[in-house]
């Protein structure tokens, strides 16, 4: 046998010598990289392309008109009559940031919104933890009657309230009337501005309470039922139950619900002017609607706009926090 033939001999159907590198085929791992995996990478971005553009042309645009808007002195002369507004730079965000009058503003949104997303969290916190103690039927009717709430329409909830704390056939006057040594007789709710916002604050939180409620319920579902038994079995009881084994499942949820509260209350503006019938006085003005006044009541367009940019600056601030926790509860996970 020439040395050829035995270069050529294979045992178990595999030569004894293998070819040289050069004529092995290619690795599979180079495959990866063919234009097939190419276009399973980039399918994703082409899916979410229609949306992204959508929300580019629906928020994008006005956004970026908001601030070019801030950078003028725009009026309603300018509108009726086709004039461009002039560029007055950073005229507006003097004007405005040296205002006491809008920083005033800013507190009263700041201490508005902590006692609405309190409450909202607090009380949502409460009834989806009452709502894994109930039995199916109760809690069916308690999911159901929150659905009904959130899908309530702004105006028949703020009637409602209104008719609530009407001075003179409000049902909570007459309430309080009937008991001794109380007499609510035509009582005013709205004259002090404190009393006014925290019935205001009571209609927010009344119809987020469902939505906050419904997603940390959904959340508590997925607490796994083996932990809390060894941390019973460990001795923790109650509250340290929740705090070391429920809060820290849920927690993603309660952070994502708990900021969409913050930027939601931020912008509450509707139920302000129906419950004070379209005028509110000074010390009901929060950001969106001192923003909406100064536009179209003062007829400052642009001072309107350039406080719009503010809030949202204030905003993008609890977004990146928000998105800062999301990174660090991945991180842990």
């Amino acid at each position: 046998m020439s040395a050829a033939d035995t270069h050529e001999q294979v045992v178990g159907g595999r030569p004894l010598n293998p070819p040289p590198a050069s004529h092995r085929p290619a690795l599979t791992g180079a495959r990866r990289t063919g234009p097939r995996n190419r276009r399973g990478r980039s399918l994703p971005y082409l899916l979410i392309a229609p949306a992204l553009l959508v929300m580019v042309a629906v928020l994008g645009y006005p956004l970026v008109d908001t601030i070019v808007l801030s950078f003028q002195d725009e009026r309603r002369n300018n509108l009726w009559m086709g004039i461009s507004p002039p560029w007055v730079g950073f005229d507006q965000y003097s004007s405005v940031l040296g205002d006491g009058v809008f920083w005033s503003v800013v507190l009263r949104t700041v201490v508005f919104v902590i006692v609405c997303v309190v409450g909202t969290m607090g009380l949502g916190l409460l009834i989806a933890l009452l709502m894994t103690k109930v039995s199916n039927w109760v809690r069916v009717t308690m999911s159901s009657v929150m659905i009904a709430v959130w899908a309530m329409p702004l105006l028949v909830a703020t009637s409602i309230f209104k008719f609530m704390f009407d001075s003179d056939y409000g049902l909570v006057d007459q309430m309080l009337t009937r008991l001794p040594g109380i007499d609510y007789t035509r009582h005013n709710w709205f004259l002090d501005p404190t009393t006014g916002m925290a019935i205001i604050a009571g209609l927010v939180i009344w119809g987020a309470i469902p939505f906050i409620a419904i997603s940390l319920h959904a959340a508590l579902t997925q607490v796994p039922k083996e932990l809390e038994e060894a941390a019973r079995i460990d001795g923790a009881r109650g509250f340290g139950i929740f705090r070391f084994v429920t809060f820290p499942v849920i927690k993603p949820v309660f952070v994502m619900t708990s900021t969409l509260s913050v930027i939601w209350d931020f912008g509450v503006l509707g139920q302000i002017l129906l419950m004070r019938n379209g005028q509110p006085e000074q010390d009901y003005q929060l950001l969106g609607l001192y923003s909406y006044t100064q536009a179209f009541t003062v007829n400052s367009f642009s001072r309107g706009a350039a406080i719009s940019v503010i809030t949202v600056l204030l905003l993008s601030g609890v977004a990146v926090y928000y998105l800062r926790q999301l990174l660090k509860i991945g991180e842990v996970e």
